[in-house]
């Protein structure tokens, strides 16, 4: 399968480093935590004759925003009472281990090899009521793993034993296992940095998704500017979709 080719640029690695900013938590009551509870809304209206059990949050490239935005609706969501477990299924970048400061010693990519039990690998957080499954050691295998029927049977149980289930995704674009979770969720969110997401890459990334019937919920458009937002979405993607204002965030 040919995997769509655009202009390269220099990645961002400070959120591997560092993890992400999880304004939801140290700023909770602030405007940008606001718009995070408003797309949470959105999407829970997104579905409303089925209910949303797993989600999947990815985008058309790296460094677009997609971590930082499905960690801070996690967040939310863990907030509103709702037992929520969120994965790293990003086993090539992974951040949230970073982010919410716990061990990345053994997680995803451990227990899809068949060398972790569950109950090793899902870490309780700072938040209440949200979990985390880190990636674990970046294997050299992580399509194939993400293939694996070990996958299903993790999501259905990790569905069991939550309110709901977040997967950060790989870029839909660069490697294909977005594709391969997204036809195994129940819902799928795409991230679109304004300004920066190429319409192709984002038109493509759409239907890569629908090829393996995805349910894509919609999209977040992020760092977005008034004086830049006219006409820019509704051009080449429809759908559901919650924005948010005033971050920098880079994966």
């Amino acid at each position: 399968m040919a995997l769509f080719k655009r202009k390269q640029k220099k990645l961002d690695d400070s959120s591997l480093k560092y993890g992400v900013g999880l304004v939801t938590y140290s700023d909770p009551t602030g405007m940008i935590s606001e718009q995070f509870k408003t797309l949470r809304t959105n999407i829970q209206f997104s579905s409303v004759n089925n209910k949303l059990h797993s989600i999947m949050f990815t985008s058309s490239a790296p460094s677009e925003g997609k971590s930082t935005v499905s960690n801070n609706v996690a967040v939310t969501w863990a907030d509103q009472g709702s037992q929520v477990i969120l994965v790293d299924a990003d086993l090539r970048r992974p951040t949230i281990h970073r982010t919410f400061n716990v061990s990345n010693r053994v997680g995803l990519s451990n227990y899809l090899s068949g060398n972790a039990e569950l109950a090793e690998v899902i870490q309780p957080t700072m938040i209440a009521n949200l979990s985390v499954i880190t990636s674990g050691p970046i294997p050299p295998n992580p399509s194939e793993l993400l293939n694996s029927s070990r996958t299903a049977v993790l999501l259905k149980e990790l569905v069991n034993q939550s309110d709901l289930l977040i997967l950060d995704a790989p870029p839909v674009n660069t490697v294909t296992d977005a594709q391969l979770l997204g036809a195994r969720v129940d819902g799928t969110i795409l991230v679109v940095p304004q300004g920066i997401a190429e319409k192709v890459g984002v038109r493509h990334a759409k239907q890569a998704l629908e090829t393996v019937h995805a349910n894509i919920l919609g999209a977040v458009m992020n760092r977005v500017t008034a004086e830049k937002s006219g006409g820019y979405y509704g051009g080449y993607y429809g759908g559901n979709y919650g924005g948010y204002y005033g971050t920098d965030d880079k994966k």
